[in-house]
């Protein structure tokens, strides 16, 4: 057991004791669910966590919902040029409130429904996870992935429109570095209907060294997403224009997802699709599953034990003890609420 002081008012510090067990450097370096749960259990009492929790929940909701605004346009937009069939409804999705629950409980949730509508045999599918951010989508598809492939040997490949997107606005951003008369991102001169059919025109799919993968070649970039898909396509300069190049690549970004998923599934490969519902619509497949979670305000707790654990590790050392950790995670929480 171990001690986390915090302010319980403006003007008074206390001590609290929590029952648990002690968060050590091997489950802070895991970075993944238990670890957030831990932490969000630790701290459940902490105003100041809360606070931090509260403000996290708040900016990732609003980006939800800015995100969906724009991509609404860019189905609407992608439906009037004809790129997409404005009548096309999509089979049902299922949806699984993932409170309380661990991803690989979720994951096989999914499974056995797949399994009980008949699907799961040797012929190859596809399986779209949507929800909102934080709900768990990266570490549930993780999850399926796992126990298909080594319960039940299965090839699988995991899919995200999102990478595409990426792609796009990686190369509408290099190609505004390359102007000389363009300083940062220029929307309406790097997002002309002729430079987008030449950036859509970079993007490849196919296998690469054996496996499948998308390849982006243009522009003196060529690199295939699965390498930099945690480094270049996440930096600040594409994660801040995705919006706005994805409301106008809608259709495009479909059908060749759409192409990707098909070629995918007759070589016999289970595809997992991660995305928001707008972008994965459009893709056949009977086997749709939304995540929920039923107390929103775990959206920002997850959040927040994410950048709490990542802040923290940057300051342990090799070696550290179980105090180290304790005291560099109330270090990082001071640090991040007073931001």
């Amino acid at each position: 057991m171990f001690l986390v002081p915090r302010l319980s008012r403006p003007s008074t510090r206390k001590l609290l004791y929590y029952s648990m067990s002690t968060v050590s450097r091997a489950l802070l370096e895991q970075q993944n669910a238990e670890t957030s749960n831990t932490l969000i259990e630790f701290w459940k009492d902490s105003e100041k966590f809360l606070a931090l929790a509260k403000s996290e929940g708040d900016l990732t909701i609003q980006r939800d919902k800015e995100d969906a605004v724009k991509l609404e346009k860019g189905i609407e937009f992608a439906k009037s040029k004809g790129v997409i069939d404005p009548n096309y409804v999509p089979e049902p999705y299922v949806e699984l409130d993932v409170l309380g629950k661990t991803p690989a409980t979720v994951a096989d949730e999914i499974l056995g429904k797949i399994k009980s509508s008949g699907g799961g045999g040797d012929e190859g599918s596809v399986i779209v996870l949507c929800g909102l951010s934080g709900t768990g989508k990266g570490t549930t598809v993780a999850q399926v992935r796992q126990k298909l492939e080594a319960d039940e040997g299965k090839k699988v490949v995991t899919w995200s429109n999102g990478n595409i997107f990426r792609s796009v606005t990686l190369l509408a951003v290099t190609w505004c570095e390359q102007q000389a008369d363009i300083d940062g991102f220029d929307q309406e001169k790097a997002l002309t209907k002729e430079n987008l059919q030449s950036f859509i025109g970079m993007l490849s799919f196919g296998k690469f060294d054996g496996k499948y993968d998308t390849r982006i070649n243009g522009l003196g970039l060529d690199m295939l997403v699965s390498k930099v898909q945690n480094t270049e396509l996440k930096s600040p300069k594409v994660s801040k224009n995705i919006p706005t190049v994805a409301e106008v690549t809608q259709g495009e970004v479909i059908l060749f997802a759409a192409d990707a998923v098909n070629t995918m599934g007759k070589d016999g490969i289970f595809v997992l699709l991660e995305g928001r519902e707008q972008t994965v619509n459009y893709v056949r497949t009977p086997h749709r599953f939304t995540l929920v979670l039923s107390d929103d305000s775990l959206i920002g707790k997850r959040r927040a034990a994410q950048r709490l654990m990542a802040e923290a590790l940057t300051t342990l050392g090799d070696g550290s003890s179980d105090a180290d950790v304790a005291a560099a995670l109330e270090v990082s929480l001071e640090k991040l609420t007073s931001e």
